[in-house]
């Protein structure tokens, strides 16, 4: 029989799912996948049930309803100032995980390079690979994750088509300084390239640091795609909707990408977001608030436990070196050693690394805190349990 792709066929399980499933397993709390364990805001979930019922329930337009595209325009102008044409500038998708699909496979053609910032969510990858594209990868430095700006601009070449930036970033919890971005734009200028902005964690940034979109900066307007997540704004993961906002040019390859991909997305859920995207300031302070007394819970515990807690600025996700509790494996035993004998999953953080990288540190664990204040408490106490056998 002919092969079929071998980008795809070839990857294996990932971890997400290997580590659910030995979770489940051993009836261990999840805090490895990213979401949370709440339902979302009881007005937002109003708004999608009536829409359900009232209609209309058949294909809405292609780049998504005008009303949500017309909020994710005014969102943009409300939190950072960008002026956005909804008609042209805005679309609407099925999750951020299907932008990202939109925006690589519209902007890359065989030959051409991608930057990747290690780590990096595994989505990314294949999707570049399977274009045809070649993957340049920049490593952050733990623990502070600082962005090493020579090696990021070695990496640039005439090749380079685009970055892959993702602030507030997964696994890292880092948030990029002006400082890094502008170094970015700076090498975006310089070698006439794009950059896709994964800003999914966006509302979710801590006191003492603030979210700047790339595309906010001189001259970046025309180079940037930035996409949100609804799934993350609203704790709502299951409903995927997705959003990009970019230049027209650049929007209207993606569009079409998109329009071959999932087409549309269910408007009773699009209708509901656009709700959600109008209101008050004090439901994104307080979304960011509640995580971050999330984080310090988590923290607190993993710290207690005997755990070296590396520095989260936003996101769901703290990492953890799990050398002081005098565990000599790798990263990937750890976590399954955790989950069996501790009732605690979590996510070894050289998953976010190409296969058998060796720049890629092999003792520290991801662990998601946007859960119930209980089940934080509970992961804790079973890890200190664990740690002292």
């Amino acid at each position: 029989m002919r092969p079929a792709n071998h980008v795809f066929s070839g990857l294996g399980t990932t971890i997400f799912t290997v580590m659910s499933a030995l979770a489940a397993e051993h009836g261990a709390i999840n805090l490895g996948q990213g979401f949370p364990d709440d339902e979302g805001p009881d007005d937002v979930r109003a708004v999608a049930a009536k829409a359900l019922i009232d209609g209309p329930n058949q294909y809405p337009p292609m780049p998504g309803l005008p009303a949500l595209r017309q909020a994710v325009a005014a969102a943009n102008k409300r939190f950072y100032g960008l002026d956005v044409d909804w008609q042209k500038q805005v679309l609407v998708t099925s999750g951020a995980t299907e932008a990202l699909n939109d925006c690589l496979m519209a902007l890359l053609n065989p030959g051409d390079e991608a930057i990747l910032i290690e780590p990096a969510y595994d989505s990314y990858k294949p999707v570049i690979e399977a274009v045809g594209a070649k993957i340049v990868t920049v490593a952050l430095e733990p623990p502070h994750w600082t962005l090493p700006l020579d090696r990021l601009a070695a990496a640039f070449t005439s090749k380079t088509k685009l970055i892959l930036l993702n602030t507030p970033m997964n696994p890292t919890g880092k948030v990029f300084t002006r400082a890094e971005l502008d170094a970015i734009a700076a090498l975006l200028v310089k070698h006439d390239a794009y950059a896709v902005c994964d800003e999914v964690y966006e509302h979710l940034v801590f006191s003492g640091h603030k979210h700047i979109p790339l595309m906010t900066l001189p001259g970046m307007a025309e180079r940037c795609v930035r996409i949100g997540s609804a799934g993350k704004t609203f704790s709502l993961t299951g409903w995927k909707i997705g959003y990009i906002t970019g230049p027209e040019h650049l929007m209207t390859p993606i569009m079409k990408a998109h329009q071959f991909v999932t087409f549309t997305t269910a408007p009773a859920t699009q209708t509901a977001i656009a709700f959600g995207l109008g209101k008050d300031d004090s439901y994104f302070a307080g979304l960011a608030a509640s995580l971050e007394a999330k984080r310090d819970i988590l923290a607190a515990g993993l710290k207690d436990a005997g755990f070296d807690v590396l520095p989260t600025n936003g996101t769901y996700f703290i990492s953890a070196d799990f050398r002081p509790l005098g565990f000599n494996g790798t990263d990937e035993e750890f976590c399954r050693d955790i989950t069996i004998k501790a009732k605690v999953a979590a996510i070894p953080l050289s998953a976010f690394y190409a296969p058998n990288a060796a720049h890629a540190p092999r003792h520290l664990a991801r662990f998601c805190f946007c859960k119930q204040d209980a089940i934080l408490a509970e992961s804790s106490a079973r890890l200190k349990a664990y740690a002292k056998k």
